[in-house]
């Protein structure tokens, strides 16, 4: 993702001028007016492996079939954009909400993946499911449970939710859970 061309101030309208501030290391796009300094920094998405323990031969992920764009079609984790005045933990379980209607017990930060290309950072948080009393919301087409055999990998939306499912499994196969971080970058097929 190129950098935001930013043209005109957000503060008075007035046209903007790429320009190294003072006492910084990079151009911003600085407001020729006020003076108005517009700092771009990654968007932050949270969102949930939300996991049912009620099953004998072991735990079912709640996956989302994406009813939007990118990726409609495809299957995802709820997730979604942190919103200002919420915490990354609230904002995740709102989205788990809204996504999947689902009713859930945060039991703490799993991943955060940087997503530098896409100015992004994903925030994965594992999470109990509480009932399975389950209302997709508008952007989801259908829920899914599904076991650790039955997940879809090659129809799975996002690479950052691949990498939260593969950790959670192999962490689940271990016996632990941790926090785990990393980069995703964007694969060579990529457009």
């Amino acid at each position: 993702m190129p950098f935001p061309d930013i043209r005109f101030c957000r503060l008075c309208g007035a046209p903007t001028a790429p320009t190294i501030p003072a006492m910084e290391d990079r151009e911003r796009a600085v407001c020729t007016e006020c003076g108005y300094v517009d700092y771009v920094n990654p968007i932050n998405v949270v969102g949930t492996i939300p996991v049912w323990h009620g099953e004998a031969d072991g735990p079912r992920i709640l996956l989302c079939l994406r009813n939007i764009e990118p990726r409609r079609g495809f299957w995802t984790l709820p997730a979604g954009f942190l919103e200002y005045g919420e915490t990354a933990a609230d904002g995740a379980a709102r989205e788990t909400r809204e996504e999947a209607g689902a009713h859930i017990e945060l039991e703490g930060l799993f991943s955060v993946l940087d997503v530098v290309h896409a100015g992004q950072i994903h925030l994965f948080y594992r999470a109990r499911l509480l009932d399975l009393d389950l209302a997709p919301g508008p952007e989801t087409i259908e829920n899914r449970l599904v076991s650790i055999d039955e997940i879809p990998w090659d129809e799975l939306a996002f690479l950052t939710v691949r990498r939260a499912l593969e950790a959670w499994v192999a962490d689940h196969e271990r016996g632990s859970f941790e926090v785990h971080t990393g980069v995703v970058t964007r694969s060579p097929s990529a457009n």
